[in-house]
């Protein structure tokens, strides 16, 4: 039984040293180590001997599994390594090849209108402020004069939170706040998102608007005629002639539109123009006397004057984007341009 135990102890050790794998070396340990081993039927045979030869044939077994085992574990760790190091010289990386390239973004075009709209009024003396998207209704409509059974009040125009709380539709809401907390004359201006549920080729559900107000004892129609051309101008250039056309909006009154001339044709008429020559641009008009009210200002002793102004549009007519829907899908390809 001594030369049985030497034999599988030299048949085991010989095919160590043929292993090169994980799974070859496993099917090793369970043939030398395992439930069904050689080594597992040599001590069923010890039953029929003598207490002392058990004894000593099975501390025999135990040290010759011990030695396997250790011999085992040795190559576990040397196969471990050298699959290392293989994996190590497939994935080592070529410092020779060239660098990838990396794009470099840049402003987005409706922030570079923003920047410029903010430079612009800042040299006209207008405090710049913001306020909440999610607006409470009698700021967003009521202060605003706006009746409760105006279209735009309609769940298909707004996205009401609670009956009383909205997404706000415009920045207009931000003229209410900030005459309640200053006292005229003052000349303040609200960039920001605004959300309405639409979607096409010329909205989106969220978009940014600009709100202009000033307020004072001597505040006229010419005022604002002049300082909205003045801005106007200053963004599209000197050259480019404005007009405008009478309105109506509830907060306001008088009310006009302003139009831009069509840098398309020049103002000659085109597809983009509609043939008209002319581009809408803001409305405006004088503040209505009873959105002064609401704002906690006397209408008799000031008078003021609004403006809206929507970014994408003006971004879109300033850079020639035929589809409003370009300035949120991320194509890179696009914001390059820019």
């Amino acid at each position: 039984m001594e030369d049985k135990i030497t034999k599988i102890e030299e048949q085991i050790l010989k095919e160590l040293k043929n292993v090169i794998s994980l799974d070859k070396l496993n099917e090793v340990r369970v043939k030398a180590l395992g439930k069904k081993s050689e080594f597992s039927m040599l001590l069923k045979e010890m039953v029929n001997l003598s207490g002392d030869e058990r004894k000593e044939l099975g501390k025999r077994i135990n040290e010759t599994k011990n030695l396997i085992k250790d011999r085992i574990d040795e190559a576990a760790l040397n196969i471990k390594e050298n699959i290392k190091k293989e994996r190590i010289k497939r994935e080592s990386i070529d410092i020779s090849l060239p660098g990838k390239k990396q794009n470099h973004g840049s402003l987005h075009p409706i922030t570079k209108t923003v920047l410029e709209i903010k430079s612009i009024v800042s040299e006209m003396g207008f405090d710049i402020s913001d306020g909440p998207e999610v607006e409470l209704v009698k700021y967003n409509f009521d202060a605003l004069n706006i009746p409760k059974t105006h279209p735009s009040r309609e769940k298909t125009d707004t996205f009401y939170i609670t009956d009383e709380v909205v997404l706000r539709t415009q920045t207009s809401p931000m003229q209410i706040r900030y005459m309640l907390e200053h006292k005229p004359p003052f000349r303040m201006i609200s960039l920001g998102k605004v959300y309405r549920p639409d979607y096409d080729v010329s909205h989106t559900p969220m978009f940014h608007q600009v709100e202009g107000l000033m307020v004072g004892e001597d505040v006229s129609f010419a005022n604002f005629k002049a300082m909205l051309e003045l801005i106007v101008k200053r963004i599209f250039g000197q050259e480019r002639k404005v007009r405008f056309r009478p309105h109506f909006f509830p907060f306001t009154e008088p009310s006009a539109e302003m139009d831009v001339e069509c840098g398309v044709c020049k103002g000659k008429g085109c597809r983009v123009c509609k043939n008209s020559g002319w581009l809408e641009i803001l409305g405006s008009g004088m503040v209505n006397p009873k959105v002064l009210e609401a704002g906690g200002i006397d209408p008799k002793k000031y008078q003021g004057f609004a403006f809206g102004i929507g970014l994408e549009r003006v971004t879109m007519l300033k850079y020639g984007i035929d589809d409003l829907r370009a300035f949120f899908e991320n194509d890179i390809r696009f914001l390059e341009q820019f």
